[in-house]
């Protein structure tokens, strides 16, 4: 009697491939003016952000995977063009996730993941909230003003100059009004994005 055939076991995602893969790809194609978008937005900012909330979260490996998968894909897009990028991000998973083993339902949950982050943000569920929150997490770091000016320089890049006190006016009401989704996010940052409103705030009390 012959013995029924045993389904293959599923191989875990090769993280290490995806991740050398696509920063070396984020490397050679966003484009030179992404001033704040750039390769480092993605390895240096977001992708240890996610993994610090993932831990201060108390993430399962699978979680923690989704996520940091999302982090490295979620800006993507800018290899394609600057509106609408996410979509655009959220296609590239999509079409090669698999090849570094990802499952369809992994896809699906990064694919979510990575549309999250579109601004204005409204995540939905835990994951969705700890990424738009690593995406931001740059409001209540040391370096928050080094980045926002970077983010002012990409803009003005492409064709729209904003005048130094109006920019830092902008900054305030978002950050005055922005509140992270994530307890983890609030632990880490929260602190830190109230001295960086301080700032603001002598900054423009200067003009």
């Amino acid at each position: 009697m012959s013995k029924t055939p045993r389904p293959p076991i599923a191989s875990s995602p090769d993280w290490e491939g995806v991740r050398a893969t696509l920063l070396e790809r984020l490397a050679r194609e966003l484009p030179a003016d992404l001033h704040y978008h750039g390769l480092h937005h993605t390895q240096d900012d977001v992708l240890p952000a996610a993994e610090r909330l993932a831990t201060q979260a108390g993430l399962d490996a699978e979680e923690t995977l989704l996520l940091k998968t999302a982090a490295l894909y979620h800006d993507a897009g800018f290899i394609f063009r600057y509106a609408d990028n996410e979509v655009l991000a959220s296609a590239l998973a999509e079409q090669t996730l698999p090849q570094f083993g990802y499952r369809p339902e992994q896809v699906q949950v990064i694919q979510a993941l990575i549309e999250a982050t579109r601004m204005p943000q409204h995540p939905r569920g835990m994951l969705q909230e700890l990424l738009c929150d690593a995406d931001l997490d740059s409001l209540g770091r040391e370096d928050f003003l080094e980045t926002s000016h970077s983010l002012r320089r990409e803009i003005e890049a492409r064709g729209t100059f904003i005048p130094l006190q109006e920019w830092y006016m902008r900054q305030l009401e978002f950050l005055t009004t922005h509140r992270y989704f994530s307890a983890a996010a609030r632990v880490l940052r929260d602190a830190g994005k109230q001295k960086n409103i301080v700032e603001l705030q002598q900054r423009i009390q200067q003009f």
